[in-house]
């Protein structure tokens, strides 16, 4: 399990102080980069060195109960499939142990230039896999 810590900013809220719902995409989204900086590869490694683009393809997402202005908050992340073409994370927020939102993300790699369906190759695979997490 990798994890983050994330402190919820005026800018994440809405005028209640409750954080609005999108911005937990965000969290994951944050959690996901320094992840694959976690596992040796960031975002640009990724493109560079394996020519391979990381897209959202799926999120299904549960909020169970709001984030607040000022809160600190752990994002988690552990990958629960890997495919040649897609990625399965199960991703989460929580604050003091409790969950707030939770999630499956699907993530599809693809080729940079023509969008199209790419598979990882065998390195990335390893770097990314279950055990790197």
């Amino acid at each position: 399990m990798f994890s983050i810590p994330v402190r919820v900013y005026y800018e994440d809220t809405d005028a209640a102080g409750v954080v609005y719902h999108a911005n937990y995409l965000k969290y994951m989204e944050r959690c996901r980069s320094d992840w694959l900086q976690h596992c040796g590869c960031d975002v640009q490694t990724v493109m560079g060195r394996f020519g391979i683009l990381f897209v959202l393809r799926r999120a299904v997402v549960d909020y169970l109960s709001p984030a607040r202005l000022c809160d600190s908050l752990d994002v988690t992340l552990a990958v629960a499939r890997l495919g040649k073409v897609t990625l399965d994370l199960e991703q989460s927020v929580h604050r003091k142990g409790e969950v707030l939102c939770s999630g499956i993300l699907r993530l599809a790699s693809l080729e940079p230039v023509s969008l199209k369906p790419k598979s990882m190759p065998d390195r990335l695979l390893t770097l990314i896999g279950p055990r790197a997490t």
